[in-house]
């Protein structure tokens, strides 16, 4: 979902990339044909703006700088939390604008693989047919699995620890996106209280291709995929991202949410 610089920002990062496959954002969309009648309105996703900040909180402890990671060190930092193997999930330059854009993107409508601190997933999103419907494949979670494996042996006492002598880092750069003043460590619960609010639905989850207008037809028609329901297509990215890993894997990673959200508002 990006490298992220801290521990627990570097478990936000890994949810932020298994939150990030998504079927839509890796290439531009081509022309659409006509489109079809719409269905009965439904009412707008809320602004990104709507997502606010997390009540306030008190502020953490300042960090000794001694004990503050550097640019340098995020690299050790990381690797003491998901070991050697891991660190080829993880984008490294720039690591902590990506974890921050990344973790700022997640409430809203498209966030850009390129900033993104991990890399993409291998695989591509697979569906099957289900009577007269297209239904997301129940197979496409196997491609998440190594993520899923990764968050779910993290220390996340030791990410937070990681997270919060990162913040020295985060901090900064989340303000540089355009936030002068800003908590990023108030976005970050905000944000995953968001992700927490993601729809679990029943059932298959019926999605279709737009209809293209042209002969030039796309290279990768797999990223382009949308939902049926109108009310799921509305949901921001990130929650999108956690309803395409199916109702099981998305349960996982709210469960991981749930605990990493309890030890960041510990002060």
């Amino acid at each position: 979902m990006k490298p992220g610089p801290i521990v627990a920002l570097v478990f936000v990062a890994i949810v932020g990339g298994v939150v990030y496959w998504r079927m839509h954002e890796a290439a531009p969309r081509p022309p659409v044909a006509e489109p079809a009648p719409a269905p009965a309105p439904v009412p707008a996703p809320p602004p990104p703006s709507a997502v606010a900040q997390a009540a306030s909180l008190p502020p953490l402890p300042p960090v000794a700088p001694s004990e503050a990671i550097t640019a340098e060190g995020v690299p050790a930092a990381i690797e003491g939390l998901v070991g050697k193997p891991g660190m080829s999930t993880f984008r490294l330059d720039d690591f902590p604008r990506r974890v921050v854009a990344t973790v700022d993107n997640l409430p809203r409508e498209r966030a850009s693989p390129a900033l993104w601190p991990v890399v993409a997933t291998p695989g591509r999103f697979t569906v099957r047919t289900s009577g007269d419907a297209t239904v997301i494949d129940p197979d496409n979670g196997q491609r998440y699995a190594p993520f899923l494996q990764m968050i779910e042996r993290v220390d996340l006492r030791q990410a937070v620890g990681v997270y919060r002598r990162m913040l020295p880092l985060l901090q900064p750069a989340y303000e540089a996106l355009g936030y002068p003043g800003k908590s990023f460590d108030e976005r970050l619960v905000a944000v995953i209280d968001h992700l927490l609010a993601a729809p679990e639905p029943a059932g298959p989850i019926r999605v279709h291709l737009p209809t293209f207008a042209g002969p030039v037809q796309p290279s990768r028609p797999w990223l382009l995929y949308e939902f049926d329901d109108p009310a799921l297509e509305g949901l921001s990215a990130g929650q999108k991202l956690l309803v395409r890993m199916g109702p099981v894997d998305e349960r996982r990673v709210k469960l991981r949410l749930r605990e990493l959200r309890a030890l960041l508002v510990a002060r």
